[in-house]
């Protein structure tokens, strides 16, 4: 006959003994207390809110001076319209997973915050620079690996990036270098070499001398740009001097952004580093999708439906822009080319006026933004927001009011930051401009 153990107290969980926590262990408690705040606290970056004034005092936030540090960029941009810029880009991004990468300052840690950002930043950069090509190298382990092939193929590069996201060992800066170096070498001289770094450790572990991998790097003309994820490190800013390009340190996860974001839009180039040439292209026409159309696409011969032809050699390949894997030849098409002008020839900024300016405006007969004769607001031409009285409904505050030099009409801050980054035209002007087309036309007529 079995005795019986000693009787279990009541509300004891037998499946999950871990769980419990001595009452006598301060360390059990504490880790507790820390596992608990960080669960309610995990998405609360509420004293990244707070703004202080010249004396040092916490004052409210100014949506409107939020929204003016923003516009500087957009700014900064317009002004920069006469510099020349390289429409096709060769760009290799150096992440950095070394242990470093596993530091939870930024949620979850360094590594995914970083994998966050570089997603929207390699579809941004694909959609400013259609031309363009990009790879991925991650050091770790006090080693280089090759992530990703230069393409343009941006799902291609992300599915690589978000399954090869495990960090460990010391970062290797040399090696970084020198395999994005020499991935650039054979590069035509039309085309503009870039290397942009995500740098997360304090220090490198390196081979050699990296003196000798900056060097080179200067001596190919590859425009090295580096973003510290920790604080300064010298041998970043020093490989960002010597080849002409930024370094910045980021702040938080949203700085973070940013700096990796002002790499979307092409750099300025100096007339050294790239000759003016002619670059032949060409426009391949698309198959028909279906099942009859089936064949053997690309260098890895995928059957696929579908497909582009190549106007030279007749060779397919599955999507655009790309090079053929037989003559080597550029194939594009004409979107492409459209999208990548607008670097060139960007619209006219716009400039921020006063309430008053409004209002006098509002008063003017011939108003286009007063959409009915009784009415005494003025409204946004793109988005039909008022601009005078904010939306009480929605708790919001009245923005950053800006007009269009060109036509006269006002804008809000949102339709002002898309017309500038996504759209690059102003609905203004484009309006203006087909109404003078019809009465042209009209006269011609009579």
């Amino acid at each position: 006959m079995e005795e019986a153990g000693p009787s279990q107290p009541r509300g004891w969980d037998q499946q999950d003994p871990e769980a419990l926590i001595d009452d006598q262990d301060p360390q059990g408690e504490e880790a507790a207390d820390l596992s608990a705040f960080q669960r309610e606290y995990e998405d609360d970056h509420s004293w990244e809110q707070l703004q202080e004034d010249e004396h040092g005092h916490l004052r409210a936030i100014d949506m409107r001076e939020e929204q003016r540090a923003k516009r500087k960029r957009l700014l900064s941009a317009a002004m920069s319209a006469r510099i020349r810029r390289g429409m096709i880009r060769y760009l290799q991004v150096v992440v950095d997973l070394s242990r470093a990468a596993s530091i939870q300052d930024m949620r979850p840690n360094r590594a995914a915050a970083m994998a966050s950002v570089l997603v929207s930043f390699i579809r941004e950069f694909f959609d400013q620079n259609p031309l363009s090509h990009l790879g991925i190298i991650i050091m770790r382990n006090g080693r280089s690996e090759r992530l990703s092939e230069l393409s343009a193929s941006p799902e291609f590069h992300i599915n690589k990036l978000r399954s090869n996201l495990d960090a460990g060992g010391d970062a290797s800066l040399m090696n970084g270098l020198d395999m994005a170096v020499d991935s650039l070498k054979a590069i035509p001289s039309y085309g503009h070499r870039e290397v942009l770094v995500l740098f997360a450790a304090l220090s490198t572990c390196d081979p050699g001398n990296i003196q000798d991998s900056v060097k080179s790097a200067q001596q190919h003309k590859c425009r090295v740009s580096c973003i510290g994820l920790a604080a300064e490190v010298h041998i970043c800013r020093l490989s960002a001097q010597e080849t002409g390009g930024t370094y910045g340190v980021a702040l938080g996860e949203k700085h973070m952004e940013e700096l990796v974001m002002g790499h979307a839009p092409p750099p300025p180039s100096r007339a050294a580093d790239s000759a003016a040439s002619l670059v032949r292209m060409g426009f391949p026409q698309r198959r028909p999708e279906g099942s009859d159309s089936m064949a053997l696409i690309g260098k890895e011969c995928t059957l696929l439906s579908g497909g582009f032809t190549c106007p030279r050699c007749l060779a397919l390949v599955p999507e655009l822009p790309s090079s053929c894997h037989v003559c080597g030849l550029t194939l594009v098409s004409s979107p492409h080319l459209a999208r990548s002008y607008h670097h060139l020839f960007p619209i006219k900024p716009f400039v921020e006026v006063s309430a008053d300016a409004v209002t006098q405006a509002m008063a003017a007969p011939n108003t286009q933004q007063r959409l009915q004769a009784n009415d005494s607001s003025i409204w946004c031409y793109s988005c039909s927001s008022n601009l005078i009285q904010p939306d009480e409904a929605d708790n919001t505050e009245a923005g950053v009011v800006v007009r269009c030099p060109d036509c006269g009409l006002f804008f809000c801050y949102d339709c002002d930051s898309y017309i500038h980054e996504s759209l690059h035209n102003c609905p203004g002007c484009e309006a203006v401009g087909t109404e003078e087309r019809f009465d042209d036309a009209v006269k011609m007529v009579e």
